[in-house]
């Protein structure tokens, strides 16, 4: 009996190892940007200084791999199967870095010598990033101006932002265009402030 139980162990395993690997195979893994596709739109007629983006902050429960999703009031969900496809801090910094080049109409001189010129220091720091499939993407931040050299250097302003966005339709793709959305909101936002401080104004938007 035991000698027949180790033959038929031999030649049930590979087809055990085969169902597995079609298991992982019908399981694929979803990876997802925040950098929205180029837009062929021009660049802003009112530009404003070069900028230079620090790194960015974000919540420690939602710096994870997976997309982190609200599941009512309390619950929370990683979804294993669908990823950043690069740490969410550096996905929301290059978001906005693309926005603010745009809205700017001046490129993001980080790491680049810039003396001489007036370059707006820029610094983010998330405080909420809730997703909520079919429902909202949430954004909230805390962020500051600070302009180097030029006419008016060391001017500061330091202002917060929330953006409720809709998700227009279902599934992890609209969610994440939302976030796209608020993102852009957001840069929209931080580009009025940094052409207000190179003008002489210390105001936030909207205030």
């Amino acid at each position: 009996m035991t000698r027949l139980i180790h033959l038929l162990s031999r030649r049930l395993a590979p087809v055990v190892a085969a169902l597995a690997l079609g298991a992982c195979a019908s399981a694929p893994t979803h990876y997802y940007t925040l950098i929205a596709p180029a837009a062929d739109v021009p660049a802003a007629t009112l530009p404003g200084l070069p900028f230079e983006l620090l790194p960015v902050g974000v919540p420690a429960q939602d710096d994870q791999p997976q997309l982190v999703i609200r599941q009512g009031g309390q619950g929370v969900a990683l979804l294993e199967g669908h990823r950043w496809i690069a740490p969410l801090g550096d996905e929301i910094r290059g978001a906005l870095s693309a926005d603010l080049s745009q809205a700017l109409g001046r490129p993001d001189v980080s790491g680049l010598a810039h003396e001489g010129t007036g370059v707006a220091r820029i610094k983010v720091d998330v405080r909420r990033f809730d997703s909520q499939p079919g429902g909202y993407a949430l954004l909230e931040a805390a962020w500051s101006v600070r302009v180097l050299g030029g006419d008016v250097p060391g001017r500061t302003l330091a202002c917060t932002s929330r953006f409720n966005q809709a998700v227009a339709g279902a599934g992890y793709d609209a969610l994440v265009q939302a976030h796209q959305q608020a993102l852009g909101r957001l840069a929209g936002e931080v580009a009025e402030a940094v052409r207000a401080l190179a003008a002489g104004s210390e105001r936030c938007p909207g205030s």
